[in-house]
């Protein structure tokens, strides 16, 4: 493995975080509800059963996209694609304005597909450039570097909205840019797999749904990785559910205002930086399973804690402890999926991953955002904390360890 393939991988994930960070959790979330579904009680059910399915149609092309992208050796070509649909999308925010509810829907939902795509792509490179002994911290560095871009996309954010009256939107269209400048380093990383022709003449896009079509009989030969996804099933669930509700949470209960959440937001990178990279280095020492431990009773703990909070300095501590665990949750994850994936398959497994990644998603957000409209946003949060203890229960019934001569153990 060569550093700068590390380093524009890492770039990757950090020019992709000020999409999450200021679309899904800090800015568009609010203005959504606020400005273009004009305040309706309604809106935070239709952001999240927007969200969720933006992931429905992920949870079918997922693993098709990583196995054609793996016989036809273009992940890299894949993944710059993704890269660009999603900043366009992101751009074309910036024309739906107070009413134009479906419009900003359909943006949001392609914008999420780009994004979701790319994740899964790039994760894919993981096993590439790792090793067993350091897959734990290069994992980590990804994630920290993808904190950092999202840190130095709310301070342009933040500019721009201080500006003058009128310049949230032009927000959308900085994300966009953003997003297409810091992922220009990725192109350095390297296609490693061999066009592989599909057997009895079959193109690439019939081997491709050939191994869509073998997913439900190929996981079960890989019982801890399967089990695996179920505890991350529950677990995202949660997790997706706090990253596209945080905001509009703060917002609507604790009254922050737009600068007050961005700050929120800047020291929830800072601590989501240092848990991506101390959890990582926990994870090479002792093994995956205590660092996802921690963080899952540390997910509960600020679950519970933000259900009965009334000051906006609790919020501020409440974010915190949620930043160093979400970064250690997210690498965690994908680490563990990296150390158990046969060789020579990375992306058709990592397609497996996006499944149940976004399947928590189409979970978890509409749940969280039709609870929030229904029962308001203390009981949704409340419920939330539901899917971290499920996922962790699930954790503890299993042993994770890495994979030797090829085999799962």
């Amino acid at each position: 493995m060569k550093p700068r393939e590390i380093f524009g991988w890492c770039c990757y994930d950090f020019a992709n975080s000020a999409f999450t960070t200021i679309i899904i959790t800090v800015v568009y979330a609010v203005y959504f509800t606020g400005v273009v579904a004009e305040g309706d009680v309604r809106a935070p059910g239709w952001w999240g059963t927007a969200l969720a399915l933006s992931q429905v149609v992920v949870l079918v092309l997922a693993p098709m996209i990583g196995a054609l992208a793996d016989v036809s050796a273009r992940k890299k070509r894949f993944l710059m694609t993704a890269a660009v649909a999603c900043a366009v999308a992101t751009m074309a925010l910036y024309f739906a304005g107070p009413g134009d509810i479906w419009l900003a829907l359909a943006l949001v939902v392609l914008a999420n597909i780009a994004f979701s795509l790319g994740e899964n792509l790039c994760a894919s490179f993981l096993p590439e450039i790792s090793t067993p002994e350091n897959v734990g911290r290069i994992s980590a560095y990804g994630w920290s570097f993808g904190y950092l871009g999202g840190l130095l996309s709310l301070v342009l954010a933040l500019v721009i909205i201080n500006s003058g009256e009128g310049r949230v939107s032009w927000t959308f269209v900085m994300t966009g840019g953003f997003f297409l400048l810091a992922v220009l380093p990725t192109l350095m990383l390297r296609e490693r797999a061999r066009r592989r022709a599909g057997p009895g003449g079959k193109t690439v896009w019939q081997l491709g749904w050939a191994q869509l079509g073998q997913m439900r009989h190929e996981l079960p030969k890989h019982r801890p990785l399967l089990i695996f996804f179920g505890s991350m099933l529950l677990f995202m669930a949660g997790l997706t559910a706090v990253v596209a509700f945080a905001s509009v949470f703060a917002t609507n209960v604790l009254g922050m205002t737009q600068a007050e959440i961005i700050g929120l937001f800047v020291l929830l990178q800072l601590a989501g930086v240092a848990g991506a990279y101390g959890f990582g280095v926990l994870q090479d020492r002792t093994g995956p399973r205590l660092a996802l431990v921690l963080s899952l009773l540390q997910w509960i703990v600020v679950c519970v804690w933000a259900a009965f909070c009334t000051t906006k300095t609790e919020f501020y501590v409440i974010g915190v402890l949620a930043g160093s665990a979400m970064g250690s949750l997210q690498s965690g994850a994908r680490a563990v999926v990296a150390t158990l994936t046969p060789p020579g398959r990375a992306g058709e497994f990592f397609g497996y991953w996006g499944f149940f990644g976004k399947l928590a998603a189409v979970i978890g957000q509409p749940v969280f955002g039709w609870l929030a409209a229904w029962q308001g946003y203390r009981t949704a949060v409340l419920a939330n904390a539901g899917f971290f203890a499920a996922g962790l229960v699930v954790l503890l019934c299993l042993r994770l360890r890495p994979r030797v001569g090829g085999e799962n153990r």
